[in-house]
């Protein structure tokens, strides 16, 4: 039994809405999860950025307890620093500086004080080094603690160079702490393996008269007696600073300032695009993080497989769907083709009753047109008995199959001879070979047999009128035309009779095919066209 419609549409809308829940909510969970892993990175890389900005911040607090500790007494700079750094021991603490150093103010051209206090530090005769154009140098008296490279950079006038110039420059003038630009350090004169460094200044102001630098002083500065500054290694604070997490890290890159034309000062791993940014503070700069975790099946991985779980689940209910709707249009053909047989078994029960009458006809007409050609009772016995046997073949090879396919032609002339047409009549009725099937063959065998019935009793084959027969192949498909002119009168179609409507069945159903009749001025015309589906051989 069939389905109702109005069930078959509720369960259509209602598989429909259920497989667009499922998708919005695997959307919605797929976002949701990306988002989550991306506000994770986002968090780790932010804890990573506090905890760089923290080591630098405890660097600057051990900066600003050594300057304290030089105010307090000038003098006695050397041995207390080396005490107090002893005891703090920053390297263990809070690694990541190369050294605390003291850059006492020096008058240009005047180094002997600064070097006695290099020889008081260190016991060696060390000289001030750098060629600047200043009137005012800073050399380097104190750099702890000892590393293999610390010797090298005693001396050294910070204040000769541009990059560290600006820095203590800025330091001077706030009287906070300044970082420098990327440099190489002093001391990488005797590293074997070269580095990229930064240095960070605070400001030791005298508290009487001092020197000064005039040409950068500006309203309001104070005398500065020395600069306390702590020299870095990038690569070694990178990694004093992360340790054990770089490795953890799929990508890291930092810019020494903000943007992408700022130089890149460290990388590591390979970037990818899911980089999360953040912003380092060194003192008075700003540096920028980029930071990679490369998580891409956490990232992606996940989300992508919540979201073709729902669409899997959603085209699982699509398909229970399809598969209700099949079952329901099977239902619906099945009806419609226990219909259709119906009708058929009602028509081909009408034709077999308007067949046998046609066949009667058809026999007594044969039988007149035999006698008025025959001379004789035996020529009309002879002509009459084979007309009928010929009649019995043709239906005999229709109704049975004896062939795969039968030509056109060959049922066109069949019924034409039947009919009485001479065999010069039959020449003239010619078309291209045409093969049909045995459905095809049964219809237009049919459809022939009725047209040539048709007009032994009203029409041309009556006697009356001329007829013309012809088929040709349009594009891919074959036309039939039958014409009888010059009849009596105009032929009657307004009303189809119930053996047109057996023809009209016939070509649509089994030729799939067309038909058409007009009648004017004393003359029929039919036309028949159908799908040439059937090859020639």
């Amino acid at each position: 039994m069939r389905p109702s419609t109005w069930a078959d549409r509720l369960l259509a809308l209602l598989v429909r809405f259920v497989g667009l829940v499922i998708l919005l909510a695997t959307i919605v969970a797929a976002g949701a999860s990306f988002l989550y892993n991306q506000a994770e990175e986002a968090d780790q890389a932010e804890r990573v950025a506090a905890q760089f900005n923290m080591r630098l911040r405890d660097h600057v607090a051990i900066l600003e307890g050594v300057r304290a500790l030089y105010q307090s007494d000038a003098a006695a700079s050397g041995p207390g620093i080396r005490a107090y750094l002893g005891a703090l021991r920053p390297q263990v603490h809070a690694p990541g500086m190369e050294g605390i150093g003291i850059a006492a103010a020096m008058r240009a051209g005047t180094p002997a004080a600064i070097e006695t206090r290099l020889h008081e530090n260190y016991g060696e005769n060390i000289k001030v080094w750098g060629e600047t154009d200043q009137p005012v140098g800073f050399p380097v008296i104190l750099l702890e603690p000892y590393t293999p490279r610390r010797d090298v950079a005693l001396g050294f006038d910070m204040y000769s160079e541009p990059v560290r110039r600006a820095a203590m420059r800025r330091a001077w003038q706030t009287g906070r702490p300044a970082a420098s630009g990327i440099v190489h350090l002093a001391q990488e004169r005797a590293a074997k393996v070269k580095q990229q460094g930064f240095l960070i200044y605070l400001p030791v102001y005298t508290r009487g008269s001092g020197v000064t630098d005039n040409a950068a002083k500006a309203p309001g500065t104070r005398p500065v007696e020395a600069f306390v500054y702590a020299p870095f290694r990038i690569n070694d604070m990178m990694k004093a600073v992360l340790g054990p997490q770089l490795g953890k890290i799929d990508g890291l890159e930092i810019r020494a300032g903000a943007g992408p034309s700022a130089p890149v000062i460290f990388r590591q791993g390979k970037m990818g695009w899911d980089a999360q940014e953040q912003v380092l503070r060194v003192a008075d700069r700003q540096w920028t993080m980029h930071i990679s975790y490369g998580r891409f099946l956490e990232r992606l991985g996940r989300p992508l497989g919540i979201f073709l779980f729902g669409v899997a689940l959603a085209l699982l209910a699509t398909q229970l769907h399809r598969v209700q709707r099949r079952r329901s249009d099977a239902f619906q053909a099945l009806a419609v083709q226990t219909a259709r047989h119906a009708e058929d078994r009602e028509l081909m029960i009408g034709e077999m009753a308007h067949r046998m009458k046609n066949a009667f006809a058809r026999i007594g007409a044969l039988a007149r047109i035999t006698l008025r050609e025959s001379t004789s009772l035996e020529d009309f016995e002879v002509k009459f008995d084979g007309r009928m046997r010929a009649l019995s073949d043709a239906k005999q090879m229709l109704v049975t199959g004896a062939v795969d396919s039968v030509e056109l032609g060959r049922i066109v002339h069949r019924e034409l001879e039947l009919a009485g047409r001479s065999p010069e009549q039959l020449a003239a009725i010619a078309g291209p070979e045409v093969r049909l099937d045995d459905e095809g063959a049964q219809a237009l065998s049919l459809a022939v047999h009725e047209f040539v019935t048709n007009s032994i009793k009203y029409g041309a084959l009556a006697g009356a009128g001329g007829l013309a027969v012809s088929w040709h192949r349009d594009g891919g498909d074959i036309q039939l035309d039958w014409v009888e002119s010059n009849l009596p009168e105009t032929p009657h179609i307004d009303c189809e009779s119930f053996g047109t409507h057996f023809i009209r069945t016939l070509i649509e159903r089994q030729l799939k095919g067309s038909w058409q009749r007009t009648a004017v001025d004393n003359r029929l015309a039919i036309v028949i066209r159908w799908p040439d589906n059937v090859p020639t051989n």
